[in-house]
């Protein structure tokens, strides 16, 4: 993507109502305004609220939204030009149950506040193979406990990827540290009973992922 598209992209994203981007110093130095208020401050409504972590192009999350109109949904990421698809999307065909917020993953406690969120999607993540980059492996021990603390008791995380590795990294976590692992397959497409909201959303990547045959993956579990 060309630097004159990605500035038009920044540009447009500053028109939209449903997207924010707070800076690193609102965030972390002042209270955000829309922590803990994301319900009734954007969506006016008391209905559950899921966050899709690392949302890219935000298909995911607008195609959530427009399965699910009794749920709010946000999608996370740095890059604003990605979601800028998404942000407008929603704005074009008026869905009013998703909204996008530009900021690091690792700052999400300081965006929302303690059991603010039911749920969580982490879709086809940089699975950081290198052992040097563990830190930024969005399912480590570290992001649990950030996602803990703004989850509520029983809320849930669900974990999509086409990375074996992270499939296996993720699982062997989770069971190490005691977490309540709900669901696992390594083949979702290739079992019967899968649940629905997993096979019935694909993104670009996962179409460009299934026509070379790689299997997905899918763990929903709860952090104990």
């Amino acid at each position: 993507m060309g630097s004159k598209n990605k500035l038009k992209r920044f540009k447009e994203n500053e028109t939209f109502d449903n997207v924010f981007q707070p800076t690193r110093d609102e965030l972390v130095n002042q209270e955000y305004p829309l922590k803990g208020h994301w319900r009734s401050a954007f969506f006016k409504n008391d209905n559950p609220l899921v966050l899709e972590l690392g949302c890219g192009k935000g298909e995911y999350s607008v195609a959530l939204a427009q399965k699910y109109p009794d749920k709010n949904f946000i999608g996370i990421d740095i890059k604003g030009a990605r979601f800028w698809r998404g942000a407008k999307t929603a704005v074009e065909e008026q869905i009013s149950n998703v909204a996008f917020l530009r900021t690091q993953i690792e700052l999400i406690e300081h965006a929302f506040a303690k059991n603010e969120v039911d749920e969580i999607w982490i879709t086809f993540p940089d699975p950081q193979i290198k052992y040097k980059r563990t830190k930024h492996r969005l399912t480590n021990a570290q992001f649990l406990e950030r996602y803990k603390a703004i989850l509520k008791p029983e809320g849930i995380v669900n974990l999509k990827t086409d990375s074996e590795f992270m499939h296996g990294y993720t699982l062997g976590l989770l069971h190490g540290a005691g977490h309540e692992v709900l669901y696992a397959n390594h083949d979702v497409y290739k079992q019967e009973g899968s649940p629905e909201e997993v096979t019935g959303i694909q993104t670009f990547y996962e179409m460009q992922y299934l026509e070379q045959q790689k299997p997905i993956t899918y763990i929903r579990f709860k952090i104990k």
